[in-house]
């Protein structure tokens, strides 16, 4: 079955207008130097990782970015979805994030193709939604990289795959995180 990730944003903006939060799983604050800037819920049966700032290499090009804290989400029983946070430094505006999301794009979605950009609001908050397909690790892929306009010049970036013939009701997990999510300040 192929589903598609675009399905998911307006589900998510439906969700998101009509106030519904999720229930009964795990809440995750985002925090850089002791500040919390955003926080979101993580289903259950759900994995958590998390990354410190780091400097990795497009093997291409030879080219170190740094990297900020990223967490990263997955269900726990496989890999065919994933979702992951990140606010990066020195990242004030969400055309600043856009310009973020297309100097990493090569490390999350290989021949990305957007079929969509959407600007919405998340958590209450200005945003941009980007929707699109391509590959990752060999395999088909839906992705919505999201970057959320945060209080106090920060960004959140967001970033949803779904891989191709993954099980449905990711959906619907991937929409209540999204819902979930809320500024800290």
């Amino acid at each position: 079955m192929h589903i598609r990730l675009a399905a998911v944003l307006p589900t998510c903006a439906a969700l998101l207008l009509g106030g519904t939060q999720a229930v009964g799983d795990t809440p995750i604050t985002y925090t850089d130097q002791g500040r919390a800037l955003f926080s979101f819920a993580v289903p259950d049966f759900w994995a958590v990782r998390t990354g410190g700032p780091r400097e990795i290499e497009d093997t291409e090009l030879g080219d170190p970015r740094a990297v900020a804290r990223v967490i990263g989400v997955r269900p726990v029983t496989d890999d065919g979805a994933w979702m992951g946070f990140v606010s990066p430094a020195g990242v004030a505006s969400i055309d600043g994030g856009l310009r973020y999301l297309q100097d990493i794009d090569k490390f999350l979605v290989k021949d990305p193709d957007v079929s969509e950009t959407v600007t919405t609001q998340i958590g209450g908050l200005p945003a941009r939604v980007i929707r699109g397909t391509g590959t990752r690790e060999g395999r088909g892929v839906n992705f919505t990289a999201t970057v959320v306009d945060l209080p106090r010049d920060r960004v959140a970036v967001i970033i949803a795959v779904l891989r191709d013939g993954a099980d449905p009701a990711y959906v619907d997990d991937l929409n209540a995180v999204f819902a979930s999510f809320r500024s800290a300040q």
